[in-house]
Formats: structure tokens, sequence, C-alpha cells
């Protein structure tokens, strides 16, 4: 049972939980309108709180739930402070002025601290100096039977209430909100947006967790109208997480399901389990960086993509393509006005950090006077010698006489100049006879990158199996 009050004398949030037959737990959060300087705060020395950190036997017997609120901002970055304690110097660094972040994490079975925390920490206040409050209900989490762990998400959202109302009494407003929740924590940041009508201003769904949720109505799960803007990351539709849309725009790298790099097999030990539900994180920490740029493309389904049919953005114009992440909200004004507000976007990654594809149209036209069926596969190198390869993964391509076939290639290295270019024609058969593409016009489309140049190359033969090598040069005329 969860119950929790303000203490007006204190200035203190004092929330108690207790569980049959188990002596009740006490919590004391302080907030402060952010000004308080160092000076303020004596009656505390300085110390540095860390994630609650439990071992598997925890999990075995259950715990109950204790929520502890990590306070970072540029002026701890490297020390939280903690904000449930009575007499916490954490309160000193609270600026309700500022935006605030509450990242809240999911389902803990075996009570080990997520590993992603500090880099999203030092990632997020590398771009602005944010109140980030990481939501620490590990206890509460750590358990063996995931529909306990479940059935507090409530309590958890109940407590982030009460600290945004004293936030919001001491000047904070609901448009510098934002909700960040991972796994069961996406569902807890739509839980405290429905307490505030949908008025927060962002809440972003990192593979929000399927199990237990699926199906249900949108007052128990997390639901596009708990605030402003809501984004989501599927990453693992096929296990842990959520298939269906969640927000006014659902992302589904690699179509949701087998991330590129993680296990394929039980082999691969815990991996296999979390690495697909994981990668959501990772995902968006990589958008962080501002390394490269992953583009995605709004679509019916991920074959669609696939087939290429689904890079156009111009709905978007001034913008490009809707980004992934931290930035997503960049395309809030486009996406919030569809009717219903629902987008759906897919692309795919690649399998390591930062992730990114790019994206070209391959576009042939032939002149064989019988149709040819097969795949591609297509090659670039730079001018310093580097390759790339894309093996164009669509249903077998039909090549009719004087039609053009575009198909969608994607790599993983950017070339901004492209010396040469290699083509392989295959039909995929083992048997019969080797066949010719006769190829009037082959051109190669930048997507990701529209400014760079449309490479072409003109009338030639490409032999089954047979990779041909060739220096593109730039497009007679790009309307061919």
């Amino acid at each position: 049972m969860l119950m929790h009050r303000w203490d007006p004398l204190t200035a203190e949030i004092i929330c108690s939980s207790s569980a049959l037959g188990t002596p009740p737990q006490t919590q004391v959060f302080k907030v402060s309108s952010g000004s308080h300087s160092r000076n303020d705060v004596t009656d505390t020395d300085e110390k540095c709180y860390v994630f609650t950190s439990l071992k598997l036997h925890h999990a075995i017997v259950g715990t109950n739930l204790n929520v502890q609120l990590l306070l970072y901002t540029r002026e701890n970055a490297d020390c939280a402070g903690n904000l449930n304690l009575e007499n916490s110097t954490a309160v000193k660094y609270l600026n309700v002025s500022r935006k605030t972040i509450f990242i809240t994490h999911g389902y803990r079975p075996t009570g080990s601290p997520p590993v992603w925390i500090s880099e999203i920490v030092h990632k997020l206040l590398s771009i602005q100096d944010f109140n980030i409050i990481f939501v620490d209900w590990n206890r509460g989490a750590t358990t063996l039977l995931y529909h306990h762990a479940a059935a507090k998400t409530r309590d958890v959202a109940n407590i982030l209430k009460t600290l945004v109302d004293k936030m919001l009494s001491d000047g904070a407003t609901l448009d510098s909100i934002y909700m960040l929740g991972v796994s069961l924590g996406a569902h807890i940041s739509g839980l405290v947006g429905k307490m505030y009508n949908g008025q927060i201003g962002r809440i972003t769904g990192l593979d929000p967790a399927g199990p237990l949720f699926t199906g249900k109505p949108p007052e128990e799960r997390l639901h596009y109208g708990d605030a402003q803007f809501v984004d989501v990351i599927h990453s693992d539709i096929d296990g842990l997480g959520y298939r269906e849309s969640l927000g006014h725009i659902d992302f589904y790298p690699n179509g949701g399901t087998d991330q590129p790099g993680c296990p394929e097999t039980i082999l691969g030990g815990s991996e296999y389990f979390k690495c697909d539900h994981q990668r959501s994180v990772f995902l968006y920490i990589s958008s962080l960086n501002q390394t490269c740029q992953i583009d995605t493309f709004p679509c019916a389904d991920y074959r669609e993509y696939r087939m290429g049919k689904c890079t156009d953005c111009s709905s978007f114009s001034p913008l490009s393509c809707p980004m992934l992440g931290f930035y997503a909200d960049k395309w809030k004004d486009y996406l919030v006005a569809r009717n219903p507000p629902v987008t759906k976007a897919f692309f795919d990654t690649a399998p390591e950090s930062p992730f990114c594809i790019y994206h070209y149209y391959l576009d042939f036209v032939t002149w064989n006077s019988q149709t040819r069926r097969g795949y591609i596969t297509i090659k670039l190198e730079s001018t310093d010698g580097q390759v790339t390869e894309s093996k164009l993964d669509q249903d077998p391509a039909v090549f009719e006489q004087y039609n053009e076939v575009s198909l969608l290639a994607k790599f993983d290295k950017d070339f901004a100049t492209v010396s040469k270019v290699f083509v392989t024609f295959t039909t995929g058969s083992v048997i019969g006879p080797k066949y010719k593409l006769r190829v009037l016009t082959m051109k190669l489309r930048p997507i990701t990158n529209r400014s760079r140049p449309v490479l072409c190359r003109y009338d030639f033969v490409l032999l089954e199996n047979i990779e041909m090598e060739f220096r593109p040069i730039p497009c007679q005329n790009t309307n061919l």
C-alpha cells in the first residue's frame, strides 16, 4: 500500500509503502524553486548517491517498492543528489526554471543497475543544463516475477506526480516536463502524463513493455494523448516490447525485430533475451552524439520501406524525413496535426554505434527483350580506397524492357565522393543457364544527403554472378 502527503511546515513530500507482514518504509522528498545557494544548506554533508544495486537473491525473495530520485545537473554531473533525503543538499541544484527530464527504467530481473545511466546523463547534459531526475525504483522492479514489478507502475507514477506537483507550485511549467521511460518506465511516464490531462511537454517511450500491457485500454498504458508530444522507439516487438503504435510517431528500427549485432540464438546467453529490448536505449543515446543523423521514413509497413516506396518526405518540408531520438520533437507540429495523429516510421541500422545507415536509390532502365528477375549487389569505393557494400534486400526485382526499376540501397559508411562502383546481378539460381542484364541507364541517387550529385552509368551488360567495376559520372539529365 502506498501513501504520500505534502508537509508544508518542512517543505517535504513524505511517502510510505508497506507490504503485508512487513514494517512500513518511509521516504522524504525535498523540493526547491532552485533559488538556494551552496551556503543555504549547511546541515547535511555533501555526498554522492548511486543507483540501487541489488543481487539475484533480492530478485528471488522480491523487493518492496522504494523509489530513489537521483538528481543530476551540470553542477553535479558526476555526483548525484538524492531528493528523497530529509535535509538533502540536492535541493540547491534543482532549478525549476530549467527543463526537467525524468528518466525511468523498467523491469530489473537480476537487480543490477542499467549499464547506460552515466552515458545518457552526460550526453544529455552536454546538450543543455537540464534537471535530470533518474527515477530509481530498483527496489520494486527487481523480482523474478515480472507481474509483481508491473503491478507497481501506478505507485511509482503517484510518487512522481507528488514531486511534479511541488515543482509546479514552485514555478515549473508543464511544458518543461519531459518523461523518458524505458520498458515499464514508458508506461509509468504515460500514467504520469494522464494525471495532467496530457499537458506535460513530452514523453519518449523506449521499447515500452508489451507483456501485461498489450491489448489494454489507453487508461492503463502509454498513449499519444498523455503529453503534448509522444515519440516511441519499438525494438523488440516480437519479445519484450509493445507491437502497436502508442505515440504521435512510432519508430521501428529494422522493422522492430532482430536488431543487427544482437545474438540470434540462445547460445548468446542473457544478451539473447535483452539485446533487442535494450537497443532502443542505445539508439536514443546515439541520437545525442550528433556524429551522424538517423533518418527514418514514414511508411505503412516495413516491407514497403524496404521496397523503396517511402522516401518522399516532402510533406515535412522544409524539414527532412523525421529524425530518431532526442531531436524528434522538431517534427512535432507536423505530426500532431495529422488525423489521426499517428505515424509509423521505419529504417534500418548498422550493428554497432552510432548505428547510422546511408540510403541511396539505385535506378535501372534495362532493354532485355525478355523479362528478367533477380537481385543486385552494389559496392561503393571512396577516393581513399574504403569500400562499403549493400545487398539490396527486397524481393527479387523485375526488370522489364524500358521500365525503370528503383531499388533501395543501404550502406553503413558515408562517402562524400564515390570513385568506383561495383555491381553484381544474380537470379539466385544454382542450376540452369546464366543470364545477362542489359542496362540502358543506371542511376545512383543519394537520399540521406540529397545535395550530393546523382551519379550515372550508361549502356553496359551485367553477366550473372560476375562483378562489374566502373567509374560513375555525373548524370547528363537527372530526370531520365
